[in-house]
């Protein structure tokens, strides 16, 4: 089972992958994570890389494609879930061609639909630990919205959090991936499901999409 999975920020894509995963004995790719760790181990593409980052600007797509490649290569008959790629049509055209090249049959794109506000109040209400890493809602928090249950550490409200910023965030993630969605729209392959529903009831439609009755 070969899956493209698209969510905006708290959705609950995370979840849903890792439910994914299990079912299909599959491999999550998430691209963030595939460049940051060429960039650690300083492989000649996370050096490239690199340069591009340390610049303030965008990793090309080629050197994107590149990363994917390698790892698809590696993974040939796994299943898996891609997650943060393609971001534009250029990136899904492009990934098109490196799967027909390679022989490999994309299963379904499934995007998980979020209404703008629930999210905003959803990530608002979490709260770190600054020492553990943890994370809470508010409504698990009780009273005592300051210390971690776990470690007894400070809670803090991240930045990436706050109402400003989630709803820019959302605003980009829209219109980053509006016209991708057209794209795969148009090739039958765009399946859309409500993402605010409850876990188990989301993870079932996207099982229903996967095996049609």
């Amino acid at each position: 089972m070969r899956i493209i999975l698209f969510g905006p920020p708290g959705v609950g894509k995370g979840t849903q992958a890792k439910l994914l995963i299990a079912e299909f004995n599959a491999i999550h790719i998430s691209t963030g994570d595939l460049l940051r760790e060429a960039v650690k181990n300083k492989t000649p593409l996370g050096l490239k890389a690199m340069q591009y980052m340390d610049a303030g600007n965008l990793v090309p797509d080629n050197i994107m494609i590149e990363l994917l490649e390698g790892v698809f290569k590696a993974k040939a008959n796994d299943s898996f879930i891609l997650d943060g790629f393609p971001r534009t049509v250029a990136q899904a055209k492009a990934l098109d061609d490196m799967f027909e090249k390679m022989g490999f049959k994309l299963d379904a794109v499934i995007s998980l639909r979020v209404e703008h506000d629930v999210v905003i109040k959803r990530l608002s209400s979490r709260r770190m630990c600054r020492t553990c890493g943890r994370i809470y809602s508010l409504d698990q928090l009780g009273e005592n919205t300051k210390q971690c249950r776990h470690c007894g550490g400070e809670l803090y409200l991240r930045h990436d959090d706050e109402p400003d910023v989630i709803k820019h965030r959302l605003e980009v993630y829209l219109n980053q991936t509006k016209p991708l969605k057209e794209f795969y729209r148009k090739t039958g392959r765009f399946m859309q499901i409500d993402g605010m529903q409850e876990i188990g009831y989301v993870h079932k439609q996207i099982l229903d999409i996967l095996y049609p009755t």
